[in-house]
């Protein structure tokens, strides 16, 4: 199915790229969220009339997701959860967890934003990670994972 993006997809393409994608992709995915429209020739013509107000709108989200990233970087962010003697944690800390740590110091992050590369910390001690708030902007977050002591 031949789509036109009307914002940036990672590993698909930006703004105004029509790209063939699989039919579930864009009907179950793109199309719900709002990043794509079918490619016909009207709502290409469309898109060319609008074109300006959306890249204005994209200069805008990243230029937001810019003060985010700029705001977290180099940030180390403490989560408590119980431990055993070992280190090794009752459960894990999640994308989730560290996404409701991070929104606490003052920057709305969601859980699709966290990146963790190995998968769920399951051990006390300081993990890096990364954070996205847009596809274009990445900065790296230590995660300092203590023992809660009851």
């Amino acid at each position: 199915m031949q789509v036109i993006l009307l914002d940036k997809v990672g590993k698909l393409g930006s703004l105004g790229d029509v790209v063939k994608v699989k039919e579930g992709y864009a009907r179950n995915f793109l199309i719900p969220s709002k990043l794509a429209r079918r490619a016909t020739e009207a709502a290409i013509k469309e898109f060319e009339g609008r074109r300006a107000e959306l890249e204005k709108a994209a200069s805008a989200k990243l230029a937001a997701a810019q003060a985010v990233g700029e705001s977290l970087a180099g940030k180390t962010v403490r989560i408590m959860q119980k431990a055993g003697v070992d280190g090794r944690l009752f459960g894990s800390v999640t994308n989730a967890d560290v996404a409701e740590a991070l929104s606490k110091l003052g920057s709305p992050i969601l859980k699709s934003q966290v990146r963790l590369p190995n998968g769920p910390l399951k051990t006390v001690g300081e993990h890096p990670l990364q954070v996205a708030p847009h596809t274009d902007v990445v900065v790296e977050v230590t995660v300092h994972v203590v023992p809660q002591v009851d």
